[in-house]
């Protein structure tokens, strides 16, 4: 049975744009939040996601139908932040990353009933902190520790965005969460 993301694949690759558009609603949320973590910066989120959704559109004629969609788009989108990260200059403006604290995560901005002022800043700054370790991640396990615990992908779904077996996954993921426990136990 093929799926609606495979439906509509189709149905765009005929010209038809509001299936286009549904493909864009159904991931840009999704795309961006990965995008962000992997690159902490809004802006070079918002342009890898665009540059994902143009490539995808330029290539929809070599969607496999028998992959999932999401492993198809969420390896573009990978590949796309990776070769980001790559070209990076080592030093970086301190401008353009102070803008970008307020957004870490959209979820922490919805307040809750029993949030105080000070447990919001205490989770605010375990929040930070546990971005910036992340950040500080080899990018072969950065982008593993994204995809398996802010994505939520399994370790098979990582190993076909990546193309890898899903053993080396399992092995990023360890090294990954033993380099975070490690920064994690200095910092708090």
């Amino acid at each position: 049975m093929i799926s609606m993301e495979a439906r509509l694949a189709r149905l765009a690759l005929k010209g038809d744009q509001r299936a286009f558009a549904e493909i864009v609603g159904l991931y840009q949320d999704k795309l961006y939040h990965m995008a962000y973590r992997m690159l902490n910066n809004r802006q070079e989120a918002e342009d890898a996601v665009q540059d994902t959704f143009l490539r995808v559109y330029k290539n929809l004629d070599r969607y496999d139908e028998n992959m999932k969609f999401s492993t198809w788009i969420y390896r573009i989108a990978t590949n796309l932040c990776i070769d980001r990260l790559r070209k990076r200059k080592p030093s970086y403006s301190l401008d353009a990353e102070s803008n970008d604290h307020e957004g870490l995560d959209g979820y922490s901005m919805i307040p809750s009933d029993n949030r105080t002022p000070e447990s919001e800043t205490l989770l605010s700054e375990v929040q930070q902190t546990i971005h910036k370790a992340i950040d500080t991640l080899p990018a072969k396990y950065k982008t593993v520790m994204i995809l398996r615990y802010l994505q939520e992908l399994s370790l098979q779904e990582i190993g076909d965005v990546l193309d890898m077996p899903v053993t080396t996954v399992k092995t990023r993921v360890h090294r990954g969460r033993e380099f975070l426990r490690k920064r994690l136990d200095r910092e708090l």
